[in-house]
């Protein structure tokens, strides 16, 4: 006897027929291992305080999330990708491709990226620029002129008079991260900024300008740590010398362990990039499959609970993580979107 194929119209779902009574009774959420413990808690959360089951998380970085979001619709994919990093256009196009049509987007709140080091030893004091000189894998050339050559700098001294003269070692994460997107974007790319020829190749050669700024060198001065922030806070304290790249919310919640290093004078603190005054920061959200909402059960219970001011609100419980609210107006916007089901606009 052929298999028969059930069509579930109203979610646009399609499901074999053996499937059926296996399907999901719980939410599945892949991506962004900074957006994770807040995820992590709003879950938790959830599944104290309603009938619903405890939605699964997986921490897979903001790239593979996504990639495994847009893969399909259907109980074997993802209901919800958490992001550290706003979708891409060609991330949008291959959910089309493969009938993700309908994205509701959530932004959650703001968080910045912190470069620190072990308390057993001095905070440094950074500027973008010292980060583009000690991470570019081509850098202006030391005696001068506007030609690049391959990073010659192997300690901090080097790069900077004013810093210690540690070896540059820096943990960080792999290219699937968000954070590593956000982090070569606002923070290399705004120091290569300083050196005009290399601005003036954003205009000129923009393949060329997003090469020199985003490309990390590989001689090892730039460790992969994966997509476990944790694990590098253990790093850092077994290595004083090193220094790890990872979202303020788990500076925050290891403050007795490691510190921020200022950056361009300014300290990685809560206050400070609530008021924009800390230069690297970034916007933190949320993907959501709207085919998904009323089949899987408990999905737009989930985003009602996000949305709820005692979860993302100034007074919220997700600020006391590490999370950096939106202003009123943003929060309404998006909480908006969630009541209204509202799909974004792929750009």
């Amino acid at each position: 006897m052929k298999k028969v194929l059930t069509i579930v119209a109203a979610a646009g779902l399609l499901i074999g027929a053996n499937s059926v009574n296996a399907a999901r009774d719980h939410i599945s959420i892949v991506g962004s291992s900074t957006v994770y413990p807040f995820a992590t808690v709003v879950a938790e959360q959830f599944g104290k305080t309603t009938q619903f089951k405890t939605p699964t998380i997986e921490s897979t970085g903001s790239g593979g999330g996504l990639k495994l979001f847009c893969a399909g619709v259907g109980v074997a994919h993802a209901d919800i990708t958490n992001s550290s990093r706003k979708i891409k256009s060609s991330e949008c196009k291959t959910c089309f491709d493969n009938g993700v049509k309908e994205i509701i987007e959530v932004k959650i709140g703001y968080d910045g990226i912190v470069v620190a080091n072990s308390k057993s030893t001095a905070r440094m004091k950074l500027s973008r620029k010292d980060l583009f000189l000690a991470l570019a894998k081509d850098v202006p050339d030391p005696k001068g002129g506007e030609s690049l050559v391959p990073n010659p700098y192997r300690t901090w001294q080097d790069v900077n008079p004013s810093l210690p003269a540690n070896r540059i070692v820096v943990l960080g994460p792999p290219p699937t991260s968000g954070t590593r997107d956000a982090f070569v974007e606002l923070a290399m790319e705004a120091g290569a900024d300083t050196f005009d020829f290399i601005k003036k190749m954003a205009k000129n050669d923009k393949n060329r300008y997003k090469a020199v700024t985003q490309t990390v060198r590989e001689d090892g001065a730039y460790v992969e740590a994966g997509e476990n922030d944790n694990l590098i806070v253990q790093k850092l304290e077994k290595d004083p010398g090193a220094l790890g790249i990872f979202g303020f919310s788990f500076l925050d919640q290891n403050a007795d362990k490691i510190q921020g290093s200022t950056m361009d004078g300014v300290e990685p603190t809560f206050e400070n990039i609530a008021d924009g005054k800390y230069p690297v920061s970034r916007p933190l959200y949320f993907y959501v499959k709207k085919a998904h909402i009323g089949t899987i059960p408990g999905i737009q219970e989930y985003l009602n609970a996000f949305s709820d001011e005692k979860t993302w609100g100034p007074e919220g419980y997700l600020s006391d993580k590490g999370l950096i609210p939106m202003p009123d107006a943003e929060r309404k916007k998006f909480r908006k979107d969630i009541e209204g089901l509202t799909p974004m606009v792929c750009e």
